[in-house]
């Protein structure tokens, strides 16, 4: 067995009725002047104003920034660091998906020690310590509360740089299902999907270990049961819960064990196209699945097993049985079939392909590629 580290540094809560305890959290922290960091639909809803009267009650004051949009840009971290250091605030409140989540990052390390978010781009370029966080997600899919990630869109390059460092897991984080009941279907199947990709792929990586695959298998156990259920119906709490904590082991497992090929052609994707993150996963997971299986060690029969409702064994199992079953996944919760079908065109192909080149993940993919492998799953993709 290889030499393996891990590490949980941070409290979470779960359970419904969990963000009540933000209160308790404050205190904890020690802070007095809290800087929520959400979307406009999050305000629009009044769910951004029940965060802002929990910490009132706390007796803590309460700034906000809330547009964060989708894939958020270099542009909007300046913005809300900027709109931070202003009101003098003291810890950060990440309220949202994974957009709000990756902003909050970047401003706690901006806001720390100053210059661009893209200075720190890469691995461990943070110096120390960054803005205490509490993250609470509002979608069950990036994990983003648990890991040590973020994703953010450089416009200039049509690039999305990523900063990786343990120093931005979150202090703090609060699970409450009651949340994620009001995600419209078509953002529950792909936060979903993007989800059971990162539980997949961490299980998978030339980087995994007993301690990440224990956290990918649970993940996988609990969002297989309940992605469907959760999609078609998000009022269901205990498929909310399942969908929310597997996302939370998810992340804590590619957070120690990186992710793979699907992730690292998904962000040039999104760049390049504005495709929502999950969805640009979840359409080329069939693909890379297929393409690794010649890497496969045993592991793509329990991965079946565990989205599927009726089990295989290993004397019936072929890896061509998982590559049908996630396509019949995706068409169960509406992922689209092909990269063609969300607007990515064919001549941008090579140039997404340096860019993915240029991912880590792809070091962790159990098949080694090379640019002209990354290329050809491009043009299988569409």
């Amino acid at each position: 067995m290889k030499e393996f580290s891990f590490s949980i540094p941070q409290d979470v809560i779960v359970g419904k009725g969990a963000l009540a305890k933000l209160a308790d959290v404050s205190k904890k922290l020690g802070k007095k002047h809290a800087f929520i960091i959400s979307g406009p639909n999050l305000k629009k809803m009044g769910l951004v104003e029940n965060v802002a009267s929990i910490l009132r009650q706390a007796d803590v004051e309460v700034d906000e920034y809330t547009e964060i949009e989708a894939n958020p840009s270099v542009t909007t971290v300046e913005k809300a660091t900027k709109s931070f250091l202003s009101v003098g605030a003291d810890f950060i409140v990440a309220f949202g998906g994974g957009s709000p989540l990756d902003v909050a990052k970047a401003v706690a390390v901006v806001a720390k020690y100053g210059g661009s978010i893209i200075d720190y781009e890469g691995a461990h370029k943070v110096p120390g310590e960054v803005v205490p966080m509490v993250a609470i997600p509002t979608t069950a899919g990036t994990g983003s509360e648990v890991t040590a990630f973020s994703v953010i869109t450089d416009r200039a390059r049509d690039y999305k740089l990523t900063v990786f460092s343990y120093e931005l897991i979150p202090k703090f984080a609060i699970l409450d299902p009651s949340l994620i009941s009001t995600a419209p279907a078509s953002v529950a199947a792909a936060c979903g999907i993007d989800a059971f990709i990162h539980a997949e792929e961490s299980y998978i990586s030339r980087d995994a270990s007993p301690f990440s695959e224990a956290m990918s298998e649970k993940a996988m156990e609990l969002i297989g049961r309940s992605i469907r259920g959760y999609v078609a119906c998000r009022e269901n709490e205990q498929a909310a819960e399942d969908m929310l904590v597997g996302s939370l082991f998810a992340g804590i497992a590619f957070s120690w064990a990186r992710l793979g090929n699907v992730h690292a052609m998904s962000h040039p994707i999104s760049a390049y196209f504005d495709v929502p993150h999950g969805v640009a996963n979840g359409i080329l997971l069939p693909t890379i699945v297929e393409y690794n299986a010649l890497a496969d060690k045993g592991k793509y029969l329990k991965i079946y097993n565990y989205i599927s409702k009726t089990p295989e064994y290993e004397d019936t199992f072929e890896p061509g049985m998982l590559v049908e079953k996630i396509k019949e996944l995706n068409a169960e919760i509406g992922i689209p079939n092909s990269l063609s079908a969300v607007g990515v065109k064919e001549q941008y192909i090579e140039a997404m392909a340096e860019d993915a080149m240029k991912s880590g993940n792809i070091f962790a993919n159990p098949r080694s590629s090379k640019i002209s492998d990354i290329i050809e799953l491009y043009h299988k993709a569409m």
